[in-house]
């Protein structure tokens, strides 16, 4: 078969079919003018990424970028069963649920001595182990457990036959953002996010987007962030992002999907509405993103540096720190190790 639309052109295939979700234009101004407000602030730069990330180790330790390839490859499905059930981690005194608490599960075990950030140690990790590593505070545990041993220790090995480490192994990729995203697809089977729609394969390629992203952020902050092609990558497509988008109004659901959202109903990895959200929402930021630059050169005669990676990482937090004013709005729920 051929090679997937890559996921910029994904995004824009997908946006002009769709049945059930749609790219608003006005929704899309206005965020637009939302983040043209905050140009000047450091939540639409790469320090933002420290503030995203408090629980990684320093960007100038060691462990720093492997830190980075451990959550990430283990970064998908954190949504629980049931609202009041809620997997959580404590460390240092906070108690962290979704997302977080995998990153405090890994920080917690560096803390209690376990290599988690070697490879020569998480390839051959037993599930047992990793159980032990992601525990938590209550009787839920962290979901797919199986499925996140699977591709830790599938990951470790690779890095193991390309240097030993991170930063060996996407050494041959250069610099160049786009280079190292296509490095991951191709050598690591479980960063390999695609799909078929309308006939035609696609990719979103979320986790493999936002390590390399998160390796920029690491290297950034240690004054080594020259990574071209940055604005090669799109926001990362998952389900707290979409929710976010459609909250502000750059997206809309169809009344048939909202509905069958909040009947709870799971859409299955490859799902055509599920499908539609990740493209539409890829899309929508394509779009929020080019009027952005659109206006800070319009206004301010200025280039915008603004690329859609930083958008996402803005409105994700967002969406974690407004989750009850858009709690009307459900995330769509798929379980699969892509998002």
């Amino acid at each position: 078969m051929d090679s997937p639309l890559l996921p910029r052109e994904s995004g824009q295939f997908i946006a002009e079919r769709s049945r059930d979700v749609f790219v608003e234009e006005e929704g899309v101004t206005k965020v637009a003018e939302m983040l043209y407000s905050l140009r000047h602030d450091d939540v639409l730069t790469a320090s933002c990424w420290k503030t995203a990330n408090p629980l990684a180790p320093a960007p100038t330790s060691d462990q720093a970028l492997n830190w980075v390839f451990v959550v990430d490859t283990m970064n998908f499905s954190f949504w629980p069963e049931k609202e009041t059930q809620q997997c959580e981690v404590t460390y240092k005194g906070t108690t962290y649920t979704g997302y977080m608490t995998l990153c405090a599960a890994i920080t917690r075990a560096m803390k209690e001595g376990i290599p988690i950030t070697d490879p020569k140690y998480f390839s051959q990790m037993s599930v047992e182990q990793l159980a032990h590593v992601l525990r938590s505070d209550n009787e839920t545990p962290m979901p797919m457990l199986q499925e996140r041993h699977q591709v830790l220790t599938e990951g470790g090995r690779v890095l193991l036959e390309h240097g030993g480490s991170f930063r060996s192994f996407i050494g041959p990729a250069g610099s160049d953002a786009r280079k190292m995203v296509e490095l991951v697809v191709e050598k690591i089977p479980s960063y390999r996010d695609e799909a078929t729609y309308e006939g035609k394969k696609i990719s979103f390629y979320k986790r493999a987007q936002i390590l390399v992203a998160d390796f920029w952020g690491v290297m950034e902050a240690r004054g080594e962030g020259d990574i071209v092609s940055m604005d090669w990558l799109t926001m990362f497509a998952d389900y707290r992002v979409p929710q976010a988008l459609v909250y502000l109004g750059a997206l809309r659901y169809s009344d048939a999907l909202m509905q069958a959202l909040k009947n709870g109903e799971l859409l299955s990895s490859g799902d055509r509405r599920e499908v539609e959200i990740r493209g539409c929402s890829i899309w929508s930021v394509e779009l929020i993103k080019e009027r952005l630059c659109k206006l800070v050169q319009e206004r301010d005669g200025e280039t915008c540096s603004v690329t859609s990676a930083i958008i996402d990482f803005y409105l994700w937090p967002y969406a974690k720190q407004h989750h009850k004013e858009m709690a009307h709005i459900p995330i769509h729920h798929t379980r699969c190790v892509y998002y």
